[in-house]
């Protein structure tokens, strides 16, 4: 059974291997182990409540129970911005009219902006291209969405994701070429790099400091604008499925989309409930859809996937699912359908 839980000092290693398959793009997830060691202890501190708020932060690891491999990723930042700016490019329209011509237009621009400071961030998310199949992927974005409905007294009022951008058949953004490497004049993966080590000062000072107008930028860089990655569409489609959507902000180097929402409209606030465990391994549940089940427990919390619904406030468990969850009859779990109902 794979399960996502918190992640612990000796995963480092596996971490940082994990890090080597993902890519140029993700800030937040690079193998170098002296920073997921330091990461995992913002989780440690965060946990214990000695972590400021500017430095609370949350990592989750997918693991394989029976081999106990660590297959993918996800984090939780708590509020981002506060300590380190959270820049974005806001997208902003200007209409401009003349009542004698009989003219107006109307031209979007992006402007530098702060606007999710205080945000509470979905970020770091990867799973292991093998591992890209069943309900995996939704087992390791949605677990984010069932801690934060668990523990909701520990985040803000909204929440946001930055998604990878564009990159073309070379590993280039075309955003970047067309507009960051005029102003900060290095290499996209050198800005990136110095972004996941915190250094963050040259942003401030070599930012555009006007409005860009889009029409002024190349075909093939307006087209990144919004855009997602391949390799990051389902996980945008999941996020939608649970109540984000993209409004008004993008990532400033890639042009990827920032998605946002208020956390309490989020899908699971409305549809998650808490039920007791059963655990039986003679009872035998009619197949369901599946369902994403979580411990309540701060320290050793757990998500997993079952295929058994709850009736009547109890949810069956076997002895093994019971045994991956950590959980034993009586304890109190949330769950949620893994999907959202659709409406004929």
């Amino acid at each position: 059974m794979k399960i996502v839980r918190l992640c612990q000092f000796s995963d480092v290693d596996k971490l940082v291997e994990l890090a080597h398959k993902a890519g140029p793009g993700m800030t937040t997830l690079k193998p170098d182990p002296g920073a997921q060691a330091a990461r995992i202890d913002r989780v440690r501190r965060t946990i214990e409540g000695s972590a400021a708020i500017a430095d609370q932060g949350y990592l989750f690891l997918m693991e394989e129970t029976d081999t106990g491999e660590i297959v993918g990723v996800c984090g939780i930042e708590t509020a981002v911005g506060l300590e380190q700016p959270f820049y974005t490019y806001r997208i902003d329209t200007s209409v401009y009219a003349s009542r004698e011509m009989h003219i107006w237009s109307k031209m979007d621009k992006l402007t530098i902006s702060h606007d999710l400071t205080g945000y509470t961030e979905l970020c770091s998310l990867f799973l292991d291209p093998l591992h890209r199949v069943s309900c995996n992927g939704a087992l390791l974005s949605k677990s984010r969405f069932m801690f934060l409905a668990q523990f909701s007294d520990r985040f803000g009022e909204r929440v946001c994701a930055e998604m990878r951008g564009v990159f073309d058949e070379n590993g280039d953004s075309p955003f970047w070429r067309a507009l960051g490497s005029h102003f900060y004049r290095i290499d996209f993966h050198e800005a990136d790099r110095l972004v996941s080590l915190g250094k963050k000062s040259f942003l401030a000072e070599l930012m555009p400091r006007f409005p860009v107008y889009i029409d002024f930028l190349p075909d093939d860089a307006k087209a990144c604008i919004g855009a997602t990655h391949k390799d990051t569409t389902p996980a945008r489609h999941l996020l939608e499925s649970e109540g984000l959507r993209l409004e008004r902000h993008i990532d400033i180097f890639e042009a990827g989309p920032v998605l946002e929402a208020r956390i309490d409209s989020l899908r699971v606030m409305r549809e998650s409930g808490l039920c007791s465990v059963v655990i039986s391994d003679t009872h035998k549940a009619a197949p369901s859809a599946p369902h994403l089940i979580a411990t309540g427990k701060l320290k050793k919390f757990r998500t997993g996937l079952i295929y058994t619904a709850p009736e009547q406030g109890l949810i069956m468990l076997t002895p093994a699912e019971a045994k991956a969850l950590q959980v034993s009859t009586g304890d109190q779990v949330r769950m949620m359908e893994a999907y959202p109902r659709r409406v004929v």
